[in-house]
């Protein structure tokens, strides 16, 4: 009987760091979009080539997965990446360079969303509003994931039917 709070608590917590993360992807890629066009490719092209190398595998994958790059098997992200940023205009490239400052910098920072936050400022993005557009996807999400899929009904127990007889 103690299992299912706890199991609900557990989907609780994840639920909570689901939105959490969705929130700050989408302020990320707000923040991202919103990079002005000012260094010339070469110079951003030197930045991103000593920035990439400095993520780690899942931050590599994360800024791979926001410009459509997957790796295949046996692929690496990293070169799939370094391939990408040497064909990009100056402009994807700045956008690249501004994502991965604020990903190495969130992860040397006690408080990661620190820089997030830092950012989304610089750039006039509004947080608060990109966390309610993602907790209201969500809410649709979750909607339409229980009306897809009927509750199932819980197994019979013959214990709980032993202690409405007693109790009646």
């Amino acid at each position: 009987m103690n299992a299912h709070p706890a199991r609900a608590l557990d989907r609780k917590r994840r639920c909570e760091e689901a939105l959490a993360n969705a929130t700050g992807i989408r302020v990320l890629q707000s923040i991202v979009a919103a990079v002005p066009v000012r260094l010339m490719k070469r110079d951003l092209l030197f930045v991103a080539e000593q920035l990439l190398p400095l993520l780690d595998e899942k931050r590599l994958e994360m800024v791979a997965r926001n410009r459509s790059i997957k790796a295949k098997e046996g692929e690496s992200v990293a070169k799939l990446l370094g391939a990408f940023v040497r064909k990009a205009d100056e402009g994807t490239i700045g956008k690249l360079v501004v994502e991965a400052v604020i990903l190495l910098s969130a992860r040397t920072q006690a408080d990661g969303g620190k820089m997030l936050r830092v950012a989304a400022q610089v750039y006039g993005i509004d947080t608060d509003a990109v966390a309610l557009k993602v907790k209201h996807e969500f809410a649709a999400k979750d909607k339409a994931r229980k009306a897809a899929k009927p509750e199932p009904k819980p197994p019979a127990n013959p214990e709980a039917k032993t202690v409405k007889k007693t109790a009646a």
